[in-house]
């Protein structure tokens, strides 16, 4: 599976961290920066991310800040994209399961290093359930589709 993986000062840390981790596991990660810990804006790294995932580059994303919320406003608003801020297992669990989402959406500030890394294994493990939610997801992409 390719990742594109994202984020800015805040996130850079876990950024590094996760993707060494993926790497290990077998994933192929796709670096869309910061490349640094100096300060910089969130939004051009949530862009990129979600545009690689979008436009097929990636199967999936992992976008990291302090707080993980301005990743998640930011790649939303690329038509496509399912991010998701998740601060635990069941949140990164139902946000495939049921969801779909293509992008996670962490906060270094707010989750610990072992619980970002369980995070990230429980998003990769889990498939989407289909079903009733494919509907929700039909809705959606049409919602996406009148802006």
């Amino acid at each position: 599976m390719k990742v594109a993986i994202g984020s800015d000062h805040a996130g850079f840390e876990y950024k590094e961290m996760i993707k060494k981790y993926l790497e290990e596991k077998g994933f192929k990660v796709i670096d869309k920066g910061t490349y640094s810990n100096e300060r910089t804006d969130y939004p051009i790294y949530a862009e990129k991310v979600a545009k690689a995932v979008v436009n097929g580059e990636a199967d999936r994303g992992i976008l990291i800040c302090g707080t993980g919320i301005g990743m998640s406003i930011t790649a939303n608003k690329i038509k496509g994209v399912r991010a998701a801020l998740c601060q635990n297992d069941f949140m990164a669990k139902m946000a495939r399961k049921h969801n779909n989402s293509n992008i996670l959406c962490l906060g270094q500030r707010v989750v610990g290093t072992d619980h970002a890394l369980s995070i990230v294994d429980t998003f990769f493990s889990t498939e989407f359930e289909g079903g009733r939610h494919e509907q929700r997801i039909t809705l959606i992409t049409e919602i996406e589709g009148l802006n």
